[in-house]
């Protein structure tokens, strides 16, 4: 179950954001399960990685590792 925001849309209302947890295959909600006002998701960023300071880039990983271009043998392009 994935946990996904979503906000009330009536606009004489003060919007109001709260969590529900679907399945990944169900359709965004667009009522509120209890209150049945309009509802829509909102569409958030991920948690992304960002290597930041001293952190080892993905070409000098593959060189300690003893590779060079296309090590990992899959054709995937690294190097």
């Amino acid at each position: 179950m994935a946990t996904y925001i979503y906000e009330t849309t009536d606009p004489k209302k003060p919007v109001r954001q709260f969590e529900i947890q679907q399945s990944m295959k169900d359709e965004p909600l667009t009522k509120h399960p209890e209150t049945g006002e309009p509802i829509r998701r909102v569409i958030t960023g991920g948690f992304g990685y960002a290597a930041t300071g001293n952190a080892p880039r993905h070409a000098d990983m593959q060189k300690a590792m003893g590779g060079g271009k296309g090590s990992c043998g899959s054709g995937c392009g690294c190097h």
